[in-house]
């Protein structure tokens, strides 16, 4: 594992060649979390090199974030994995094998059984089942109208104003906001809206926090930008202000990227008290915050407090974020953002030099679906995932004879939970028994958690026959 042979295959400096050995350690599994380092002097006879550097190396990798370093006690594996890279990693002479290397033990096993099994229960698959996408069909469109729409496509930066009247008045029917249509930016999805603030609004270097865990830390986005990730500490509430009051005095945050409604993974629904509490903080701190709604309608109990956190806004401090992923599919990829006016602009001048615009023929159907088919789309779609959410429920209890702990999904589209294991081999030998069945989880290090947390997305849940 270490030896002077094992440097050969990387490029640059020596130092740099240790770094990028344990960073490749890292990705494939062989240094996992909260794992020791062997001693610096240890480490410089094993791969033939000087101490000094090792020390370099070892250095760059704790400023980074990657590993932590103890006074007295050693050097390990940074086991809350946040901040791991505050660099670009965009590398054009990347191998076209590099990101599949980068794919855990458990995530390649699962590939192949994908790949293999024409029958399994993918629990790891948080998009919306093709059984319950509605039929839309265009409204009476010519051809020529939508070719007339392409051809004015620069006129249309921010989005069709007719989808953007209708976005309007979902915002207000749903939760009584009044939005300016001229504050909304049409995107094709929510990862659109991400990648564009974060070309937009910050730079490489900048430090974010998010939700500890949060389906942000797996967004390669975030890396490519050269952003450093920070993990906020959560209860069943949301982000807790004593864990943001710490990260916010040891890392100088520029935004805080929230998922407050039916939080993917775990989620939770962050109560109202909460919700105004974080923006009263950050108004404080002048720090923005990026709220991503992609669950509010999808609740199970019409009292829980799914008003989005930018209904408080009075500042203008808050992007929020709203989609249609989770409700007519991924494959129309419409999405909106709601923020100043000279904020959108601005983005919607990064997207036209990117990929020139957005396609009609998505905006108009998104248009038909909330103009026509949202209020009774939605109301059956959550009584089918209710109904899923509590078939998972029952076969997880029966399946771990009560040893798995969760707390019953509010709403969206995930349960988390804790499975029975204390170490790394319980759970491979765990997962690896729940795939021969052709069941598929998503393990909680896939969002930056801790051993044994995995979320089950109960949308493609059909009752398996595995003992």
């Amino acid at each position: 594992m270490w030896n002077r042979q094992t440097l050969v295959q990387f490029t640059g400096s020596l130092f740099k060649k240790v770094t990028q050995l344990i960073e490749h350690y890292i990705e494939q599994g062989v240094l996992i979390a909260g794992e020791r380092l062997p001693s610096e002097r240890e480490l410089a006879k094993k791969l033939g090199i000087n101490r000094s550097t090792v020390v370099h190396a070892l250095e760059l990798l704790t400023e980074r974030g990657v590993l932590i370093r103890r006074q007295g006690s050693g050097t390990y594996v940074n086991h809350q994995k946040w901040g791991v890279q505050a660099y670009s990693s965009i590398n054009w002479r990347l191998p076209a094998h590099f990101y599949q290397n980068k794919q855990s033990f458990y995530q390649q096993k699962v590939a192949q059984v994908r790949a293999q099994q024409p029958y399994i229960c993918d629990l790891a698959n948080g998009d919306l089942p093709t059984n319950l996408i509605p039929k839309l069909q265009l409204p009476n469109t010519s051809l020529n109208e939508l070719i007339m729409h392409e051809k004015n496509s620069d006129t249309l930066q921010l989005g069709l104003p007719s989808l953007k009247i209708q976005i309007a008045l979902y915002m207000q029917a749903q939760f009584s906001m009044q939005v300016d249509i001229n504050e909304i930016l049409i995107t094709s999805g929510t990862q659109q809206s991400l990648f564009l603030i974060t070309q937009g609004l910050l730079k490489p270097g900048d430090a974010v926090g998010i939700e500890s865990p949060s389906y942000f830390y797996s967004l390669p986005l975030f890396q490519a930008a050269g952003l450093r990730l920070y993990g906020i500490a959560c209860d069943n509430e949301g982000i807790m202000l004593e864990s943001l009051s710490n990260c916010v005095q040891q890392h100088q945050i520029k935004w805080l990227f929230l998922n407050p409604i039916f939080q993917n993974p775990s989620g939770f629904v962050m109560s109202d008290k909460r919700k105004q509490a974080i923006l009263a903080f950050c108004r404080s701190q002048s720090i923005g915050i990026v709220e991503d709604d992609a669950y509010s309608s999808l609740a199970f109990q019409p009292d829980l407090a799914v008003l989005p956190i930018k209904k408080w806004d009075q500042h203008n401090q808050v992007i929020y974020l709203g989609s249609l992923s989770k409700y007519i599919g991924r494959n129309i990829r419409v999405g909106w953002m709601i923020a100043p006016r000279s904020i959108i602009e601005n983005l919607a001048k990064i997207r036209q030099h990117i990929d020139s615009g957005l396609s009609i023929l998505p905006q108009l159907l998104a248009q038909e679906y909330l103009q026509h088919h949202h209020l009774v789309h939605q109301q059956q779609l959550r009584q089918a995932l209710q109904i899923k959410a509590e078939q998972l429920m029952q076969w997880l209890d029966s399946y771990f004879c009560g040893d798995i702990t969760y707390q019953a999904p509010l709403g969206g589209f995930h349960l988390y939970a804790h499975l029975p294991v204390s170490t790394v081999a319980q759970e491979l030998a765990l997962l690896n028994q729940l795939l021969l069945n052709g069941v598929i989880v998503s393990q909680g290090a896939d969002f930056g958690d801790s051993l044994g947390t995995t979320r089950f997305s109960f949308g493609h849940f059909v009752p398996p026959l595995v003992r």
